[in-house]
């Protein structure tokens, strides 16, 4: 009979990898040193998730957020210039650059093998681009053609984003950041 899953558990192990991905990196993954790194053994995160691929996606479905939430409250282009301001801030070097550093590396890895992340990544890719889209819609006046300055605003700042972590220049990437949330959004 099959031991019942401990979800507290799981949900710990889920952060760990999150954790271990945005340290080690993503490219050659392998199940014992993350095991080890997390205090249990390989058999056990198999026992969790099933595959390394499912655990991997298990623990990216926890990191996407939502930003049709982030964007409730924004009715105009000022509230909406504010969030982008503050989502930044958040990715670049806030709480949730841990996750935004392993998001990037999915997308970029699902970008050249179109393996087992290439559905994830265009879920969180239309998630990211629909939810601000949806914003810029509701703006009076609304904005032209919403997708479009959407998808220029959210692939340019997670272009910006991988510059700050490669080169660490926190001074031009925010500079850059916030003059392309500024003039996009004219």
């Amino acid at each position: 009979m099959a031991r019942p899953l401990d979800h507290a558990k799981r949900a710990e192990l889920l952060a760990g990898v999150i954790d271990y991905i945005a340290t080690h990196g993503l490219t050659d993954l392998s199940l014992r040193p993350l095991a080890a790194a997390l205090g249990t053994s390989s058999r056990m995160l198999i026992h969790y998730f099933g595959t390394k691929e499912q655990m991997l996606i298990a623990a990216l479905e926890t990191q996407r957020p939502n930003l049709s939430v982030a964007f409730v409250d924004a009715h105009d282009t000022g509230a909406v210039r504010a969030v982008l301001h503050r989502l930044w801030e958040e990715n670049a070097a806030g709480e949730t650059s841990t996750s935004t550093r392993v998001v990037v590396q999915v997308l970029g890895t699902a970008s050249v093998r179109q393996g087992p992340f290439l559905d994830y990544a265009n879920r969180a890719v239309e998630s990211f681009t629909g939810g601000l889209a949806a914003a810029l819609e509701r703006l009076d006046p609304p904005v032209d053609d919403p997708e479009a300055v959407a998808t220029i605003l959210i692939s340019g700042l997670r272009g910006l984003l991988v510059d700050r972590y490669v080169t660490g220049d926190k001074d031009r990437t925010d500079r850059a950041a916030y003059r392309l949330i500024d003039q996009s959004l004219t």
